[in-house]
């Protein structure tokens, strides 16, 4: 069976063409779906969407797969440029062929309503429908549901209720008839003379209860008066029996040298945080420059990476004046210290500088 579904016949030739361009460097690469969904950053289902043409991927998702699969990113933007334009060109011609679906629609339900009722309709209503209906199979052959015009049903008036005479009688009103020949209820019983009332039980009770806690109370304080080092022997030790125990120390993988702050201004690939051990939650441009972040599940730690750049410019991770930053020297790439991230990656800033002063910022990456 092969790897890949055939490309919709109604798919633009540069966008088809772009399509099995992303296709061959996945095949190349070796990888499955769902691998260049980890390595990317984006999700399998999208990238489904991506291979088979029936979605065309943002930029951000074309630069991640040629860092994946060791492309050049500018010759695949180039690509992909000429792909967003056909793309948008074809989005407009659905748009054009479903607004003349909907007028011709329309006229023929309008053209149907205002004829009257007779059992043959004439040749201009006929001609209308005729047009709706060659609409409709346009419409089902680029696979949209159209619905025909609605068939308005004869209105039937509601039969009015006879009455045997005009003024109304207990037959007419059974549930007040049955109301008022009910007998009154009977008012409640008057306490026998003598008898408790509730208010005088209520009092008893309360009386009651007071001597029970004031007793409490007495007893209580006899028995520190009686033992009074008892209370100070207690005190002294609850702070000992709250002392919390220290945590013990997470167990790293192999390879992996540091933790959470112990990593904090320490080379990543050194201390074993870099790798497969990374990725990268967020992205953006500088120039012509890829900023990322680049984050370590493991050691709980990130840092700013910068590819595709000229000797001199610049990446920061964190805010400006308190960030790590790194400085290209040869071979486009650098990439800062580490910075601890105890909560959620994809809100570390990251920015990136050129030399020709054109700076650009990460955004979170889609999901």
């Amino acid at each position: 069976m092969p790897r890949w579904k055939a490309l919709p016949e109604e798919l633009d030739p540069q966008v088809g063409e772009f399509t099995d361009r992303l296709r061959t460097l996945v095949d190349r690469s070796g990888l499955s779906v769902a691998a260049v969904a980890d390595r990317t950053g984006f999700s399998k289902t999208s990238w489904e969407r991506y291979l088979n043409g029936r979605l065309l991927p943002p930029q951000r998702a074309v630069i991640a797969l040629a860092e994946a699969t060791g492309t050049h990113p500018g010759h695949l933007t180039t690509m992909w440029e000429l792909a967003e334009r056909a793309w948008s060109r074809a989005e407009m011609r659905h748009d054009v062929t479903m607004e003349a679906i909907r007028v011709a629609q329309a006229r023929a339900a309008l053209d149907i309503e205002a004829q009257p009722a007779g059992p043959k309709p004439p040749a201009k209503a006929a001609k209308a429908l005729k047009a709706a209906r060659s609409a409709n199979g346009v419409a089902a052959a680029k696979g949209v549901q159209v619905a025909e015009p609605p068939q308005t049903a004869p209105r039937i008036p509601p039969v009015p209720h006879q009455r045997s005479s005009e003024t109304p009688s207990a037959s007419d009103f059974p549930e007040w008839a049955q109301a008022a020949a009910a007998p009154p209820p009977a008012p409640p019983d008057a306490p026998a003379e003598g008898a408790e009332t509730p208010p005088a039980r209520r009092g008893r009770l309360l009386m009651g209860v007071v001597g029970a806690v004031g007793a409490l109370l007495v007893a209580g304080a006899a028995f520190l008066l009686l033992n009074p080092g008892t209370g100070g022997a207690e005190k002294k030790a609850a702070p000992a029996a709250s002392k919390p125990t220290p945590s013990a120390r997470p167990v790293l993988p192999a390879g992996v040298r540091c933790d959470g702050a112990a990593c904090a201004g320490k080379d990543p690939e050194a201390m074993g945080c870099g790798g497969k051990r990374a990725v990268s939650p967020s992205r953006g441009m500088a120039g012509g420059a890829l900023v990322e972040v680049r984050y370590s599940a493991v050691c709980h730690a990130a840092w700013a990476r910068i590819s595709g750049a000229a000797p001199g410019d610049r990446v920061t991770i964190g805010e400006a004046d308190r960030g790590l930053t790194a400085r290209v020297e040869r071979g486009g790439a650098a990439y800062t210290a580490m910075v601890e991230v105890p909560g959620d990656p994809a809100k570390v800033t990251a920015c990136g500088t050129t030399v020709a002063g054109t700076k650009g910022c990460v955004q979170p990456t889609a999901r």
